[in-house]
């Protein structure tokens, strides 16, 4: 469906809300405070074709707007699981770099416990 959504998207040249009118592109660009900004004037503008009436039908405005809210939502989606992912890959790199410190501080202790006649024997080699 997101699949259908993009291209729908890039053919018929979606505009999004923010600061004037930006593209699908520009969304990747935006902080999440800045997606909820263009999420929520997307759906105001969706409060506001549903308002209730004895006429009311679906219009391709509609449709348009909905699709918009999808992918406004996928890209927040997509950006916070990949902060998330960031995030964990940071902490095992610092637990990995903690443990690479602690071998290198064991092999320095081992190597301070040698006698000088081995620390001499080591150098010659």
């Amino acid at each position: 469906m997101f699949e259908e959504s993009f291209v729908m998207a890039t053919r018929e040249k979606f505009r999004f809300p923010f600061n004037g009118m930006i593209s699908v592109e520009d969304l990747w660009d935006l902080t999440p405070a800045q997606l909820d900004r263009v999420y929520k004037a997307l759906k105001k503008e969706e409060k506001a074709s549903n308002e209730e009436s004895l006429m009311a039908t679906r219009t391709e405005e509609d449709t348009v707007n909905a699709v918009k809210i999808d992918i406004v939502k996928y890209i927040f989606e997509t950006k916070r699981l990949e902060k998330e992912a960031a995030k964990e890959r940071a902490e095992i790199e610092a637990k990995k770099k903690h443990i690479r410190e602690l071998i290198a501080a064991k092999k320095d202790k081992q190597l301070e416990e040698l006698s000088i006649e081995d620390l001499e024997k080591m150098l010659e080699q």
